[in-house]
């Protein structure tokens, strides 16, 4: 009997007890690779010693203050950590205590960036299809992940949702990719001219996409022309960094590997690396100037944003990571869980695609390669790869409806950067039993 309200009612949970490095151990004593870093959260692993020490220091001097009428160290410190290495144009971080409400941060400040400008008419956001931005009403209004909107369809605010730069699946046989990477970019520039400049705030999207998509990078070319259409337009561009940030991709920003700066980049999970609960909105210093010299007040706020503890322990993960120089591994790691997956897969009858970058991997399952047919969904694929997985030891995060929110499926992987090369040989080896028996489990019932 439990009292837990669980993310499941009808699923009987084994108890973590302890973490260990890249492992997690049940009350039974049971091993677990965690090779999804929980949702890409545990990028450091768990029970680093450091991130635990600067914990109980920073509860030695002060565990709360409210931001309503102190600063702290801690806030300070990180917000002058990750502005010193940020693309040039942000200035300011607002901390919040995880990515939907990063995200949701995000989408006022938009609106209230306009107000202060005398922009009312401006209302409105435009977004992606196989899109996630974080489960809040308004985050949830952003996203294009269909099963999660769908109970709340009529709770949410309208938000244009255009085709993801998702070259596997759209992209025409008659086309490169930069030109299918223009095509769907393009579709931004019509968005925007049929609903009026002057009624659009932002565009939000992820530079690699996570939950929804599995670990899908745009093609060269399309977030520079992105840029380029919000600037015509004076659209603002935010980008959700909050799964496949701060380091996940082999940069401390994915935006870095695209060339361009957003207005705003929302991060969380890796951020604090699940030592506590943290995110933050970054915006540009032309964003804060607009706040500071209209009305001098950020209408919006939560009671725990900046709390020293999360920002203490994020500091340490921040620190540690680039002390150990564990960007390195992870694009050397990265490297290496590619060339497995795609020796172990590549030629597998199932997979259609394995795609991603650092140590943020995705595998596509079809029923047929040829012609890229999904499996029925009835068939929840994605549920057995993960039960299987977990039978055998390793976290997996599979998730369904990868191609339009009810068809297709695809496993991501988000494994700590402190990874090794055996932990390498270990995913893919578990990670290939859990795929080929709930495979054959689907083909024989």
């Amino acid at each position: 009997m439990t009292h837990v309200f669980h993310r499941a009612l009808n699923k009987d949970y084994p108890i973590a007890s302890r973490g260990d490095g890249a492992y997690i151990y049940d009350t039974a004593g049971k091993q677990y690779l965690d090779a999804s870093g929980g949702a890409a959260v545990s990028c450091l692993g768990h029970s680093n010693q450091d991130v635990n020490a600067a914990i109980r220091d920073q509860l030695d001097k002060i565990a709360f203050a409210h931001t309503g009428f102190f600063t702290n160290p801690a806030m300070e410190e990180l917000a002058d950590f990750l502005i010193e290495r940020a693309p040039d144009n942000l200035d300011k971080v607002y901390f919040v205590s995880g990515g939907s409400e990063a995200v949701e941060a995000a989408l006022k400040l938009t609106r209230q960036y306009f107000l202060e400008k005398g922009e009312k008419s401006r209302t409105r956001f435009i977004s992606r299809k196989q899109s996630y931005h974080g489960n809040t009403l308004g985050a949830l209004s952003a996203g294009g992940n269909e099963w999660r909107r769908e109970p709340y369809a009529e709770l949410l605010m309208p938000v244009q949702l255009l085709s993801p730069c998702y070259a596997y699946r759209w992209q025409e046989d008659t086309e490169s990719e930069f030109e299918f990477g223009q095509r769907v970019a393009n579709e931004l520039d019509t968005a925007i001219r049929a609903q009026g400049a002057e009624n659009i705030c932002a565009f939000i999207c992820e530079p690699v996409v996570g939950a929804t998509l599995g670990a899908v990078p745009a093609v060269e070319g399309y977030f520079k022309r992105i840029r380029e259409i919000c600037d015509e337009h004076g659209v603002l561009l935010i980008l959700d960094e909050v799964m496949c940030g701060m380091g996940r991709t082999g940069t401390l920003f994915a935006v870095e590997q695209e060339g361009i700066h957003p207005d705003i980049l929302v991060t969380a999970k890796g951020l604090g690396a699940g030592y506590q609960p943290i995110g933050a909105m970054l915006a540009s210093k032309e964003i804060y100037d607009a706040i500071e010299n209209g009305s001098g007040f950020f209408q919006h706020g939560h009671t725990y944003i900046g709390h020293p503890l999360a920002c203490a322990a994020s500091l340490a993960v921040q620190k540690y990571i680039e002390r150990h120089e564990l960007l390195t591994n992870v694009q050397e790691m990265g490297g290496k869980l590619d060339a497995a997956l795609k020796t172990e897969f590549g030629q597998h009858p199932h997979i259609g695609d394995i795609r991603g970058r650092g140590l943020f991997r995705g595998v596509e399952l079809v029923e047929d390669r040829e012609n890229k047919r999904p499996f029925d969904p009835a068939n929840k694929l994605h549920a057995k790869v993960k039960q299987t997985a977990m039978d055998n030891g390793l976290m997996c995060y599979p998730m369904g409806g990868t191609v339009d929110g009810r068809f297709g499926d695809h496993i991501l992987l988000a494994p700590p950067f402190i990874m090794t090369d055996d932990q390498v040989g270990e995913i893919v080896e578990k990670l290939s039993r859990a795929i080929n028996g709930s495979i054959a489990a689907v083909k024989g019932a």
